[in-house]
């Protein structure tokens, strides 16, 4: 019989919560993990893919261990990005829904920190941050945290390779007899160290279903191109999944800027977001995906974390990331709350041999889609370029005399016959050849 929330402790108040938010059966890592942090007092290593419901396996149980009659922080949150940590901050206050008295603070980079500041002189029980934006509270004296319960890290392996430091001055400023809760998709061995630096000896770990669970449900691809054909082949690509969300990942912000800007230039439906943009612009862009607005979201690995948006059909390595554990991390974006999803990277004839160690290590397998042949690219770039006109506003500061002197050489032709006249004079400025024309010759020659 299925374990319910209620059969793993939870108690009613957040039960109602869950029900509200239509949540009624736990997933494998909330059923392993929510006993073990209600009942137990040993430190957690819990290792579970993106997409299976760590938050609410770490959220549940310490809402429900919050001490309501005590106003000092009892809990805090890292997360390595300040989508991640808004994101957990929203999960949370929805599963609290139902429990007023528990009081969550977000407090993370990129906006201003005085407002902050403000909050944090409230009571405030379970704080989730950043750890560059906590260290610089702690500085600043405005917030006290030698007192927690709980530390929790989420997506752990991101924050020790990149936070390092701002993760060691936090260890250092809380109690040693704190409970820690690290929560990660992968092991490497900088995790290892950290697990046995800063907790117990005694640690309980916890493995969701690693083998199928983060690549269930994701058909991973690849295509080889020539340097020259990487823009126009992932352009095909994407009239192919016209209508649908997808994240394309690149790896620095400089070719996020450089491939967003051809995107726009070609009409497509996008937007970008790195860390070198402003909280305010990765909000707005970030609010224009997840509410459907824009389909395309070009990102950095990091500036991707927390992008928690179920109908993510696909994802593109534009590419190919430099550890496994961000390929996780990054096909992981898609295929969530039990959908299905599409993984392509465009890899030049160098990367082939990449792609078996990727397989062995993650324990997945690689399908070769075929490129698009020249005269399919070609008619790809026919279709863009007449949704470019059909999508470019009118200029309104054209003359009427001018206008209508166009018009009088238009006037007596059909809407057929200017389409025709128009798509010929593209296609001789191209130098695509008609697909048909080419078709005859050799039919003639035969």
């Amino acid at each position: 019989m299925t374990k319910s929330f209620s059969d793993l402790g939870i108690n009613e108040q957040l039960n109602q919560g869950l029900a509200d938010l239509q949540i009624s059966v736990p997933t494998d890592i909330q059923k392993k993990t929510i006993p073990v942090v209600l009942n137990q007092k040993e430190d957690l290593v819990a290792l579970a893919k993106t997409g299976t419901g760590k938050t609410a396996a770490f959220g549940l149980p310490l809402l429900q261990l919050i001490n309501t009659e005590d106003t000092n922080v009892q809990v805090v949150i890292l997360a390595p990005t300040r989508e991640l940590g808004h994101q957990i901050h929203a999960n949370l206050i929805s599963f609290a829904s139902q429990s007023p008295a528990i009081s969550i603070a977000a407090v993370c980079g990129g906006i201003p920190i005085k407002p902050q500041m403000e909050r944090l002189k409230t009571a405030t029980q379970i704080v989730v941050a950043t750890p560059g934006r906590l260290v610089d509270l702690i500085k600043r004296g405005a917030i006290n945290i030698r007192n927690i319960k709980y530390l929790v890290l989420d997506e752990a392996d991101e924050m020790v390779s990149a936070l390092k430091i701002d993760l060691d001055l936090i260890i250092k400023d809380i109690p040693k007899s704190r409970r820690t809760l690290l929560f990660t998709a992968t092991m490497p061995g900088a995790i290892k160290q950290l697990v046995q630096n800063y907790m117990s000896k005694h640690v309980i770990q916890i493995e969701a279903d690693m083998s199928t669970v983060g690549h269930q449900g994701i058909d991973h691809q690849y295509v080889v191109v020539e340097p020259i054909e990487k823009l126009e082949v992932l352009l095909h690509f994407l009239n192919t999944k016209e209508g649908e969300r997808g994240i394309i990942f690149c790896k620095t912000k400089a070719a996020v800027n450089k491939l967003a800007k051809k995107l726009a230039i070609n009409k497509f439906s996008s937007g970008a977001i790195h860390g070198s943009l402003s909280q305010g612009i990765r909000d707005r862009i970030m609010g224009q995906f997840r509410e459907g607005y824009i389909d395309i979201l070009v990102a950095t690995d990091l500036a991707a974390r927390g992008i928690d948006v179920k109908e993510i059909s696909y994802v593109v390595n534009y590419h190919l990331p430099d550890t496994y554990d961000a390929y996780v991390h990054r096909s992981g974006r898609t295929a969530r709350a039990g959908a299905n999803g599409f993984s392509l990277s465009i890899i030049q004839k160098e990367e082939i041999e990449d792609i078996p160690e990727f397989e062995n290590e993650l324990g997945i397998t690689f399908n070769e889609l075929k490129k698009a042949d020249a005269q399919s690219i070609d008619e790809n770039n026919g279709l863009i370029w007449a949704k470019k006109i059909f999508k470019t506003k009118p200029n309104r500061e054209v003359s009427e005399d001018f206008k209508a002197k166009v018009k009088t050489i238009f006037h007596h032709l059909t809407k057929e016959e200017l389409v025709d006249k128009i798509l010929a004079n593209y296609l001789a400025q191209s130098g695509m050849t008609n697909p048909k024309r080419e078709d005859s010759k050799k039919h003639k020659k035969k």
